[in-house]
């Protein structure tokens, strides 16, 4: 896996998925606030399976 989410879009993914698995944890939404774990893995592991096949990439030349 190479990597393709840079530090801007890490930070995004890893915030916006914590903040759903907690308000789902709390019980402000619904279960599917669950579906957090999708960014929080994705910036985790720097790594979009969906960004090659859109042809995209966020992160820097220097840290590819």
């Amino acid at each position: 896996m190479k990597i393709n989410v840079g530090t801007t879009d890490r930070v995004l993914r890893i915030s916006a998925g914590l903040a759903l698995i907690v308000l789902a944890a709390t019980g402000t939404v619904g279960a599917w606030g669950y579906i957090g774990i999708v960014p929080l893995l994705t910036g985790i592991f720097r790594f979009c399976p969906a960004y090659p096949l859109l042809g995209m990439n966020t992160c820097a030349m220097k840290d590819r």
